[in-house]
């Protein structure tokens, strides 16, 4: 699959997080701008482009800012990560990088990892009491380390409007999965304290995101992607 356009682009989650191990698949997630001409239209360009060996997701420009705005920590991860991690870093990626907090409010990034990491508990919590296959259990452990880390991050990003991608301790985190796969209950107490964490830890972030930085960032590429239908190369 060949995209064009590709604004900004990079290695996620395993790897990025520090909790790969080997034969784990190596993610990648970016956006991309659609040729402004191609939006006039009566039916506008595909939004997403997603592939596997490679995995790779790509977001449109909007869709990207859209789910950004509603605090979805998997969009978030691609203006947070180590320099070294990047793979395609344009001139409107590094401005969207530059304005990446205008995207955060406290309450969209309470609800989103929170959310997320409750969906992982209930996940866990179908399985039963561990008695399932291997692959399961390992399935069950991978949940349980993405639990934790969105606690984690979702926390971190919530008190001090900061994200860090990768963990500290990624041994702790497999720890933590190994246990929750042979008892879906231990994963309660971690959810039930960063519930509290949270209520109790009054925000850096504002009440909303600032709309108007994401929007003023869109029509920037807007205007640079517009070249008329019949203009000349």
């Amino acid at each position: 699959m060949t995209v064009q356009n590709i604004l900004l682009s990079g290695v996620v989650g395993s790897t990025a997080y520090g909790l790969a191990h080997q034969g784990s698949d190596i993610d990648r997630l970016g956006l991309f701008a659609a040729p402004t001409e191609d939006l006039h239209g009566l039916r506008g360009p595909k939004e997403s482009h997603v592939t596997t060996a490679p995995d790779r997701t790509l977001h449109e420009a909007a869709k990207w800012c859209r789910l950004a705005l509603g605090g979805n920590p998997t969009v978030m991860e691609l203006v947070w990560l180590p320099e070294e991690l990047y793979e395609v870093r344009t001139g409107l990626g590094e401005e969207l990088i530059g304005i990446r907090s205008t995207f955060l409010s406290a309450r969209r990034v309470r609800d989103a990892y929170l959310g997320y990491a409750t969906q992982q508990f209930r996940k866990l919590h179908s399985r039963g009491d561990g008695s399932f296959s291997a692959d399961t259990r390992k399935r069950t452990a991978k949940h349980a380390r993405h639990l934790k880390r969105l606690c984690q991050q979702g926390y971190e990003l919530y008190a001090t409007g900061r994200l860090t991608i990768q963990v500290d301790d990624p041994e702790s985190y497999h720890r933590f999965g190994e246990q929750v796969a042979a008892d879906a209950e231990a994963a309660l107490p971690l959810l039930r304290r960063f519930e509290a964490a949270f209520e109790e830890t009054r925000s850096v972030l504002p009440e909303h995101p600032d709309e108007t930085a994401a929007d003023a960032w869109l029509r920037r590429v807007r205007r640079h992607f517009y070249a008329p239908q019949g203009a000349s190369a």
